[in-house]
């Protein structure tokens, strides 16, 4: 049998941005590039990274790069050049800075700056998020122990991958957060999805909203916004963590909770599978076939229905018997699983491939 391999982990971008800022402050203090720095991590490990480049500029300023290495984890920052310029002056700056014991943290341009409550950071600071930030702290002053100080964090190409995240809607603009709770990437790992889940809820949450919208993608997210009149913070994309949303938004207290979907992932909501990837919850066809006979399906369409390879042919069968009220019935078993889990009113919504709402209940 062959061996399967074993996925490789990365850096966070808080990871990379300390490293970069140890080893500007090595450059400002030793008038000396280095070629790889290590720093602590929260754990208690330390780690070496590879310096991509160094420069001292003018005015006692110096600055180095990090490039993100995120492992085989499907990351957006990947290959990231992650700065840091460090100072032995504060900067004047208007905004997008806080001090903490002596030491300011700035964010740079790429690194986004937080204009809504509701999130780790505090509004008008940089998003960088608490323990990189103590990883950055940690990392420079190992080598100047005390004293002010004044650090940058940019990410050049920062603005545009923001635009492939969802830091707009939490109030975040300008470019990205950098992030990290443990400093290690984990392949294929749930922290940055159910972390992004919980702080789209704080934010509609401390925006005062009432209703929270959970869509599994883009196209059912545009299906709801369509037909919801809700504002901008009301929608959180939940991706395959079915379970873990209605959970998180039971315990926000909000007054009516939202689901859209596409036909595969309201079905899996019906048969209560609690986390609708496919390989944590594989669509069992016999399943789906036995559900949809419990519904009223019969004859040579339960056949079809039974004989099916995807939910998709599923569903094309039904809508050419013109059997509605089985898609209907679906919903409403999905609408009984998420109340079960929430005990909260809940309202389900099925998409198309085009953004249509075609069953709502």
């Amino acid at each position: 049998m062959a061996e399967t391999k074993r996925l490789r982990s990365g850096f966070t971008t808080g990871a990379c941005a300390a490293a970069a800022a140890k080893a500007a402050t090595l450059l400002l203090v030793q008038n000396r590039s280095p070629e790889q720095v290590d720093i602590p991590f929260p754990d208690g490990s330390r780690k070496s990274f590879t310096i991509h480049s160094a420069l001292l500029l003018k005015d006692n300023i110096s600055t180095c790069s990090v490039i993100k290495d995120a492992g085989d984890d499907p990351d957006v920052t990947n290959g990231a050049e992650i700065c840091a310029a460090v100072s032995l002056q504060f900067q004047e700056i208007e905004k997008n800075w806080v001090v903490i014991d002596e030491l300011q943290l700035c964010g740079g341009d790429g690194v986004g700056m937080v204009t809504k409550p509701g999130l780790a950071v505090r509004v008008g600071e940089p998003a960088i998020n608490p323990v990189p930030r103590k990883m950055i702290i940690q990392a420079v002053r190992e080598v100047i122990p005390q004293g002010r100080l004044s650090v940058t964090i940019t990410v050049p190409r920062g603005k545009m991958l923001a635009e492939k995240t969802l830091n707009q809607r939490l109030g975040i603009i300008g470019g990205i957060s950098i992030l990290g709770t443990t400093g290690i990437v984990r392949p294929v790992s749930a922290d940055a999805w159910t972390a992004t889940i919980k702080a789209s809820m704080d934010v509609a949450k401390e925006a005062g909203l009432k209703d929270i919208v959970l869509s599994t993608g883009r196209t059912s997210e545009k299906g709801a916004q369509q037909l919801l009149d809700l504002k901008e913070e009301a929608y959180a994309m939940m991706g395959d963590y079915l379970e873990f949303s209605l959970k998180e938004a039971a315990l926000r207290n909000f007054s009516t909770i939202h689901l859209a979907g596409m036909w595969a992932k309201i079905i899996k909501a019906a048969l209560r599978v609690p986390n609708t990837h496919v390989r944590n919850g594989v669509l069992e066809m016999v399943d789906a076939a036995n559900l949809l006979a419990e519904l009223g399906a019969e004859g040579k369409l339960l056949q079809k229905i039974k004989q099916s390879n995807t939910a998709r042919e599923m569903y094309e069968h039904i809508q050419a018997a013109g059997r509605t009220e089985l898609v209907t019935g679906v919903c409403i078993r999905a609408r009984e699983y998420c109340e079960d889990v929430t005990d909260s009113q809940i309202k389900v919504y099925l998409i198309n491939h085009k953004a249509d709402v075609i069953a709502n209940v």
